[in-house]
């Protein structure tokens, strides 16, 4: 029986469903890689930014990232309200109207826009792209199976943003950042598919798990885990990281192998131990290792 839901009331219970329904928390998947970007871009540059330049950098991140998963909720309505998993999130409950979710997108994505504009012409310029990369995302599902390969863009997105930020111009160091990023992401968006197999195939889906099963899909994120250690590691000789950079990396490694160990094919019980909490986990420790790298 369908229970009807009252729409949020007061500021304060909107806030809490915003933040909810875009899984603010999980701004700690990408951020640290934004602030990376700054990073390598100051040891590159030799000059500390000003603080402002740190500011604009979370502002632009916040923004793009709550733009992208307000339309990708938004684009998926159906889809949730039809999946038991998802039947439950705020549009297909009625908790949030498809207007006021379409007017926090515009706000999100203009917030963004105009942090851009605060950095560098650049910054500014490039800005409509990245929002175009992120927003294309929600639609890919529908017709390849290498849609996790566009989250992992939409994620990579970032380092190359936080560069810019600093330099004002594009280079080829941060695109090699931006290629473990996506690697890395579009691995985690695997372990997260493995939930929805049946129904996916059910709708017409296109991932990985639908297409190769469990298996299958458990090897492409391995590799694609392998993929993203290899490209992060190529990045210390590349910028002339300290060593401790590399430990960091190390550590990252076993995080990975410890996902891959939570999640198995006979046993998917754990995949969200993996994906929220490692994952939240291994951008906290890029972080530390990219400071490390840089200051030490």
């Amino acid at each position: 029986m369908d229970v009807a839901v009252s729409p949020a009331r007061g500021l304060g219970e909107r806030v809490l469903l915003f933040g909810h329904m875009i899984r603010f928390s999980h701004t700690a998947f990408a951020l640290p890689f934004a602030l990376s970007g700054v990073l390598f871009a100051v040891h590159r540059e030799g000059a500390w930014p000003p603080a402002r330049v740190w500011f604009w950098v979370i502002v632009a991140m916040v923004g793009a990232r709550s733009a992208a998963m307000a339309f990708n909720r938004l684009a998926d309505a159906r889809l949730d309200s039809a999946n038991p998993r998802t039947r439950d999130r705020e549009i297909p409950r009625g908790a949030l109207s498809p207007a006021t979710v379409w007017a926090f997108t515009a706000i999100a994505a203009a917030v963004f826009v105009g942090a851009a504009a605060m950095l560098n012409r650049l910054a500014f310029a490039l800005s409509p792209a990245a929002l175009g990369i992120v927003f294309f995302y929600s639609f890919t599902k529908r017709f390849t199976w290498a849609s996790h390969l566009f989250l992992g863009l939409s994620l990579a997105v970032a380092p190359v943003g936080g560069w810019v930020a600093v330099t004002g111009r594009l280079e080829g160091a941060p695109f090699l950042l931006a290629l473990g990023v996506l690697c890395w992401s579009a691995a985690f968006d695997v372990f997260y598919a493995l939930q929805d197999v049946d129904f996916d195939r059910e709708q017409g889906l296109r991932s990985i798990p639908a297409r190769f099963g469990v298996r299958g899909a458990i090897a492409a994120a391995r590799l694609l885990h392998v993929g993203a250690v290899a490209a992060l590691a190529a990045l210390g000789p590349v910028l002339g990281l300290s060593p401790w950079y590399f430990a960091g990396l190390l550590v990252i490694a076993g995080i990975l192998a410890y996902e891959h160990h939570l999640v198995k094919p006979g046993d998917l019980s754990r995949v969200n131990k993996a994906f929220f909490d490692m994952n939240a986990v291994i951008g906290v420790v890029f972080l530390a290792a990219a400071a490390a790298g840089v200051m030490l």
